[in-house]
């Protein structure tokens, strides 16, 4: 299958990131967005975001303009296009909004296009039931998608290897490495990542350390390029919870309980950089 035409649904971090690397290679996009505001919104972070690779000598302007046109306007879900070859969903993590905008683009879109989902944790194969499961697969990109080259392609039960091929010769040419994964909880990044920024918090909660020093041990010591609690405010926390409570869910095991601490932050509305406040004020 030659894939031409791809609708994202979602303009938010992970939509307008996605949005920005296909049209860059010249796909046709259509980046639907549920208001006009956030459709500009979302416009206005792409070109920013160009604007920074122009910068650093990575794009040109001609490159920018000529990609800014690939992406077409859509409000509203019900009005993507009949003819698009894939369909990305990327908005929030709640598997019931996800169902809800596929179950309205099953009756819409052409019945042999794709749907894919960025979603980070949430199963692909409950996702899929009843709504073309073969053609149905998970597309998880990295945040800020423009830079970060890896995508996790997630195989559902049901998942056929066309699809699986289509989709993992699409991210080769968006100049990206794909990794074929199975369908569990958290898949591979999210497995790993969640219960090692779970267990930073639990550090702080319990006093091990001051949150500069935890983020200190692990880039110093273990060379990673940010600190987990810093990291987890990039995330979002409120991200973070929903991916340890899909494991705490999914595995039934208490080694995924989310820390009371990262609950309770939440619950404030302390989210990280998006709400002004985390483990760090921004």
């Amino acid at each position: 299958m030659n894939i031409k035409n791809v609708a994202v649904v979602g303009g938010g971090t992970m939509g307008n990131g996605i949005t920005h690397v296909f049209a860059v290679k010249g796909f046709n996009v259509f980046l639907c967005e549920s208001t006009e505001e956030l459709f500009q919104k979302a416009i206005k972070t792409i070109a920013a975001n160009f604007d920074r690779q122009i910068k650093k000598g990575t794009v040109t302007e001609e490159n920018k303009a000529v990609s800014l046109k690939n992406i077409n306007k859509i409000i509203d879900v019900k009005n993507v296009p009949i003819d698009v070859d894939l369909v990305i969903e990327a908005i929030y993590e709640n598997k019931d909004a996800k169902l809800s905008i596929f179950n309205t683009l099953n009756s819409i879109v052409k019945p042999e296009s794709i749907f894919a989902t960025n979603t980070s944790s949430i199963s692909i194969t409950e996702l899929s039931a009843g709504i073309r499961p073969d053609k149905f697969i998970g597309m998880h990109f990295m945040n800020p998608v423009p830079v970060m080259k890896l995508v996790e392609i997630i195989r559902g039960y049901s998942t056929s290897d066309e699809t699986f091929n289509v989709v993992k010769e699409l991210s080769i040419q968006l100049d990206k490495q794909p990794v074929e994964v199975f369908d569990y909880p958290g898949f591979i990044s999210n497995r790993i990542l969640m219960p090692m920024i779970n267990e930073a918090v639990f550090t702080l909660m319990e006093r091990v350390a001051s949150k500069e020093d935890i983020d200190t041990v692990m880039k110093l010591g273990m060379n990673h390029p940010m600190g987990p609690l810093t990291l987890a405010d990039f995330i979002g926390l409120d991200v973070c919870l929903a991916i340890m409570e899909v494991l705490y869910n999914g595995f039934n095991d208490p080694k995924y309980r989310p820390c009371p601490l990262l609950k309770k932050m939440v619950a404030a509305g302390k989210l990280g950089r998006k709400s002004g406040e985390g483990f760090y004020k921004y």
